[in-house]
């Protein structure tokens, strides 16, 4: 193969991503009006991931505490893999598991929310996590690859990037975090104007209530096999075998 075909090769994987692609991003209209009524309550985000995964959150915590473009107020976001002293402790003591897990619910609070990032949908400490985030009351997002996975069917909501190439998921991610920071920007003035906020009511369908399905021994880490098929569509939405209950 030549430098041209593989350049042709990758392009094409990401062009035909594109218009599905573009389906499922417009959600983060919603999710950047809430993350937005969030901080500006006095709310955390919470971002996780693996590998390239952590680079993508860390990339978003930047864009929000510092700025995308315009000057603003800072706001709270914490990349949970950046502490790496907490993090190195937590896998020493308790396992590579349970990483993330531990620092949601020290950092958490209810109304908080979480995201999850990970191209596979199957890495173990990030499933952990949710869990941990259900616990504590935060709300859970995921950025991921194609669902169903795992990740998508133990977090509220879900943008699942529909390509089979982890490269082309993780370069949608970065477009992702790019719109999410865009939304709350754009909502931040007009919730300023309010006289308070608060967390907007949810949104009708979205779940009430969560019941965890188990976590199989040995899956986990990206690339790694353990897909769910429990009815999540290819938008990430499912209504059946996930422990669900629409309100």
């Amino acid at each position: 193969m030549t430098h041209h075909d593989t350049l042709d090769a990758h392009l094409s994987g990401l062009a035909a991503a594109l218009l599905p692609y573009r389906r499922e991003a417009e959600r983060l209209a919603g999710w950047g009006t809430e993350l937005a009524w969030t901080l500006a309550r006095g709310g955390r985000l919470l971002v996780a991931g693996n590998g390239g995964s952590a680079a993508e959150a860390q990339h978003l915590t930047a864009e929000l505490v510092g700025k995308l473009r315009d000057d603003r107020e800072p706001l709270s976001a914490i990349a949970l893999h950046a502490e790496t002293s907490a993090l190195t402790a937590i896998g020493n003591d308790y396992g590579y598991d349970e990483v993330f897990a531990r620092q949601v619910r020290a950092h958490g609070r209810p109304d908080d929310i979480l995201l999850l990032m990970s191209t596979s949908g199957t890495s173990t400490n990030l499933l952990t996590a949710a869990q941990a985030g259900h616990d504590t009351g935060l709300r859970c997002w995921a950025f991921t690859g194609p669902a169903p996975n795992p990740l998508a069917d133990r977090c509220h909501e879900v943008l699942a990037v529909p390509s089979p190439d982890s490269q082309v998921v993780q370069e949608l991610h970065l477009v992702s975090t790019h719109l999410l920071c865009e939304y709350v920007d754009q909502a931040l003035p007009l919730i300023r104007q309010l006289p308070t906020a608060s967390v907007p009511a949810p949104r009708a369908g979205t779940f009430a209530r969560w019941a965890p399905p188990p976590v199989a021994a040995g899956k986990g880490r990206d690339g790694a096999n353990g897909h769910s098929t429990n009815g999540h569509s290819t938008n990430g939405h499912g209504s059946t075998g996930t422990g669900w209950v629409r309100s």
